[in-house]
């Protein structure tokens, strides 16, 4: 569903009760400042259900559809049983708000993960959100069967995060940034090192119908003949 965009102005209060966003619907905002973004980003922060993005002062907010939670759900679950697997420590930390007030860009994943800087992070509830004395995520997820109008891949290209996991009608790719605006395609994770993430939806298709536990334990069979080829 699309919905027209709306011009804010500093005299406009942006907020979850302000907005009336159907399931899988979205509303971009003309002109929002970062000093707006700033506080919208705070407020939004506190209310679960939707996702923001930000690009020189164009702002959207998204309600996910119930099969996009599903699968951000179930590929956030399968990321930590395949790192389980690897024994491969991770952290993460969900659809935490990156920004950049230089680069005037943010956005909310839809779930990131440090992986190679875990031990950067390890335990902390004080992360630096405008990246300046902390790295970006290492894995991001992107679920992309909710509609969106303001593209997210040159956000995270600003934001210099490594690697991107994108969902989309049953497919997963996954993308590298391989220099600065650049993503390219990859047959493998880098984050998950040797990791073919494009069969994980087949794998969550055949144990669907038997419920989130065989998924699962479905996924760690399946990654545990990665970690075995390297012993």
């Amino acid at each position: 569903m699309v919905v027209a965009p709306v011009t804010a102005t500093p005299t406009v209060a942006i907020s979850p009760d302000s907005l009336m966003i159907p399931s899988g619907g979205h509303v971009v905002f003309q002109g929002v400042t970062w000093e707006q973004f700033e506080a919208i980003a705070l407020t939004f922060g506190y209310t679960s259900g939707y996702r923001l993005a930000y690009d020189n002062e164009k702002l959207e907010i998204m309600v996910p559809f119930p099969e996009h939670e599903y699968f951000k759900s179930s590929l956030s679950d399968l990321v930590k049983d395949i790192a389980d697997e690897l024994d491969m420590d991770y952290a993460c930390y969900g659809s935490t708000t990156w920004r950049q007030h230089l680069k005037k860009m943010g956005v909310e994943a839809d779930d990131c993960f440090y992986i190679q800087n875990e031990a950067m992070v390890r335990g902390r509830t004080d992360l630096d959100t405008s990246l300046k004395t902390d790295p970006p995520p290492d894995l991001v997820l992107e679920i992309d069967v909710t509609s969106k109008s303001l593209a997210r891949f040159p956000i995270y290209a600003q934001l210099g995060v490594p690697e991107i996991w994108r969902y989309d009608e049953g497919k997963l790719e996954i993308d590298e940034l391989v220099k600065e605006g650049i993503y390219q395609q990859r047959e493998t994770s880098v984050a998950l090192p040797k990791i073919p993430a494009s069969e994980l939806p087949d794998l969550i298709e055949q144990h669907r119908s038997q419920g989130q536990r065989a998924i699962r334990k479905a996924v760690r069979s399946w990654a545990a003949q990665f970690r075995q080829s390297d012993e």
